[in-house]
């Protein structure tokens, strides 16, 4: 019994000894089982961390690759409607744009003889930009014809000595509504006192020409051949000038004022020149004011005044012009011509100025319905040296701008021939893109 006592005891004595060295064991194993773990996870990190470097690497490298091929690319984006074209260094440049005017006319007749009708009034497409450090401008209207009759604007300009020369087939610098490009005229039809009635048939000439301004001023002056680019090749010699001053001019008023003279010295066998009006409208009748022929080698000389301003929505416009038409025979005929026109834009948009050239451009829509406008003139010219030889005409519009491309104008026209006793209403209605 007691030897049994002993053996048991002896046994549970060495088991307590065992079982500590076992779960000694059965630790150390996990430790290193842990260690191997983090020794693992410790290698993977170091290997992402790698793999992560040269991501980086590689992304910096694509974000400059793509950085130099962006600069190496030409700049394609939308400007005004139209298209413009950059080159990467920003050297060169090209834009498109152009204009429709499909116009629509009916005529009220009296004594002459005019048949209502539709036409494309415009539709040119222009090619504008710059290279080799000067500006081109190359514009073709297909509705004058395809080559160059059809020639607008085509030249080359360059800034210089504070301002710019050009080089081309350009307007001379004369009228205030003569320089309004047709996108930003009031009324469907320029007055007299421009190339549609003392300027008539001489509106594009081809010569060089040099504008600057300043923040209230500007000065242009042309010299140039009095042959258009489709006409013929004996022709004159002509010069022209114009002076403009804006004393009040901020966003929303400007007062402006100017002074013209051009100087027209006819080839003996040149065309013959003359000032004429087209009294009723456009495709209405017309009645020749006084002329100078190409085979009496004279002169034309005329002078213009110009004031105009714009006041909130408020818009007036006035023109005065002499031009001395020489004659071979007898004395030199003087015809005088005077405007006064107006407009009210009743959405409350305001006519912006241009300093540079010193004309006005059309109101800007600001709400979705667009601008509208209320337009009136009247317009007269005269010959004081022949009895009776005059005419006249009184416009009353409305223009829809329905946003900054695209407008919508009505014209009424009351003409009247003082010499002829004639009385012509025309009604008539333009669409109009520009872009």
């Amino acid at each position: 019994m007691r030897s049994s006592l002993l053996a048991l005891s002896v046994a549970v004595a060495l088991g307590g000894i065992a079982l500590p060295a076992a779960a000694q064991d059965a630790r150390d194993r996990e430790v290193a089982e842990l260690r191997a773990q983090l020794q693992a996870l410790q290698a993977r990190m170091a290997e992402l961390e790698d793999r992560s470097d040269a991501q980086s690497e590689i992304n910096i490298a694509q974000q400059q690759a793509a950085a130099s091929a962006s600069s190496a690319q030409v700049k394609v984006e939308p400007r005004n409607g139209g298209l413009r074209v950059t080159s990467a260094d920003g050297n060169s440049e090209f834009s498109l744009g152009g204009r429709i005017h499909f116009d629509a006319y009916a005529f009220d007749r009296d004594q002459a003889d005019v048949t209502g009708t539709s036409e494309f009034r415009r539709a040119r497409l222009t090619l504008a930009g710059k290279a080799a450090g000067w500006e081109y401008k190359m514009e073709q209207d297909f509705a004058a014809g395809s080559t160059t009759d059809g020639f607008r604007d085509v030249f080359i300009a360059r800034e210089m000595l504070g301002g710019k020369l050009t080089i081309g087939h350009f307007k001379p610098y004369r009228s205030m509504e003569e320089m309004t490009s047709s996108n930003e005229i009031l009324m469907m039809e320029r007055p007299f006192a421009s190339a549609t009635g003392v300027y008539a048939g001489r509106q594009f000439q081809q010569g060089l020409g040099y504008q600057t301004s300043g923040d209230n001023y500007s000065f242009g002056t042309a010299l140039f051949n009095l042959r258009s680019a489709s006409g013929p090749r004996n022709e004159g010699m002509g010069a022209s000038a114009r002076a403009t001053w804006a004393p009040i001019n901020d966003d929303a008023s400007t007062l402006h004022f100017g002074a013209s003279y051009s100087h027209e010295n006819l080839n003996k066998g040149s065309a013959d020149f003359s000032a004429s009006a087209v009294y009723a409208g456009r495709r209405g009748p017309s009645q020749t004011i006084a002329t100078t022929t190409g085979a009496s080698g004279e002169s034309i000389d005329t002078i213009g005044l110009e004031a105009a301003g714009s006041f909130g929505p408020l818009f007036f416009q006035s023109e005065y012009a002499r031009a001395t038409y020489g004659q071979e025979l007898g004395g030199d005929q003087d015809v005088d011509t005077w405007y006064l026109m107006g407009a009210w834009t009743i959405t409350g948009e305001h006519r912006p100025y241009r300093v540079g050239t010193g004309v006005f451009n059309s109101p800007r829509p600001n709400g979705p319905g667009g601008a509208w406008q209320l337009t009136a003139r009247y317009d007269t010219i005269e010959n004081k040296d022949v009895a009776g030889m005059e005419a006249s005409s009184t416009t009353f519009g409305v223009n829809w701008f329905m946003n900054s491309n695209v407008r919508m104008m009505f014209n009424y026209t009351r003409g009247d021939n003082e010499f002829l006793g004639d009385k012509t209403n025309q009604f008539a209605v333009r669409t109009q893109l520009s872009f």
